[in-house]
């Protein structure tokens, strides 16, 4: 890798650890409510699902939606401040101002969210394994098969990978962070109804083709293209991401 690559690299890391312990350490109010929604959300589907199902959790359908959606919901809860919350506390002028690059500076953000949101994740679903083994205590240890395995990790990334992205869209033009809150929670919402309601329109050949594979399709072919469709839908976002980040309009903002 040339130097320049590095370097940048560098400085994504830098701007992402700056995330991590602005959330960690700083933001006092927002880290009493993220402790706060994280809580019941660890507890239920860290623990209590679990406890409940044995050994039968880690080879439920249910389980890699559940982790998909855990991130998601994390990365929401953060992601909004990126650039709205510095807007607030006026130091977005002084990281625009510094030798960072604009690549640095959006994908430190983007990492900085969707490392914490899967690291959360992945840690969710030791905690899995964890309290299955000590509730079950039988026929020794047990775990997620290996594919389930995979299929948690890549589809937790991809799901925090979505909120990340766009949440940074709409964080670069948002005056705070309560607007920006408000314009993402919108947009999730009109995705899930638009797309409920938006199937009735779609030819019924097509409607029916659609249901048959989610209900009758394998496990594997359905996480394979729920993937598939996140990763396009990520990949456009962080584009489009790219194309809005200007680093002089922010300023004059």
């Amino acid at each position: 890798m040339t130097d320049g690559g590095s370097s940048t690299l560098r400085d994504i890391a830098t701007v992402a650890r700056k995330e991590w312990m602005e959330i960690v350490l700083q933001r006092a109010s927002m880290r009493a409510g993220l402790l706060a929604a994280l809580g019941i959300p660890l507890a239920v589907l860290g623990i209590w699902l679990p406890a409940q199902n044995g050994p039968a959790w880690f080879t439920s359908p249910l389980t890699p939606v559940l982790w998909t959606w855990f991130p998601i919901f994390i990365c929401a809860t953060i992601i909004c401040d990126a650039f709205a919350g510095e807007r607030e506390r006026h130091t977005l002028e002084t990281l625009l101002a510094s030798r960072l690059s604009d690549t640095s500076i959006l994908f430190g953000k983007l990492a900085g969210a969707i490392g914490y949101g899967w690291g959360l994740a992945l840690a969710g679903a030791v905690l899995n394994v964890v309290t299955v083994n000590v509730v079950a205590r039988r026929g020794g240890f047990v775990m997620f098969p290996a594919d389930v395995a995979v299929s948690i990790v890549v589809l937790s990334f991809l799901g925090a990978s979505l909120t990340s992205a766009a949440g940074v869209l709409v964080s670069l033009r948002a005056a705070s962070v309560r607007q920006a809150q408000q314009t993402l929670s919108i947009a999730v919402m009109a995705v899930f109804f638009g797309g409920g309601f938006g199937l009735k329109y779609v030819p019924p050949q097509l409607r029916r083709a659609f249901v048959q594979f989610v209900t009758v399709g394998d496990a594997l072919s359905i996480e394979v293209a729920a993937a598939a469709v996140l990763a396009a839908v990520d990949v456009a976002l962080v584009i489009a991401a790219m194309a809005r980040f200007r680093r002089m309009r922010l300023i004059l903002d």
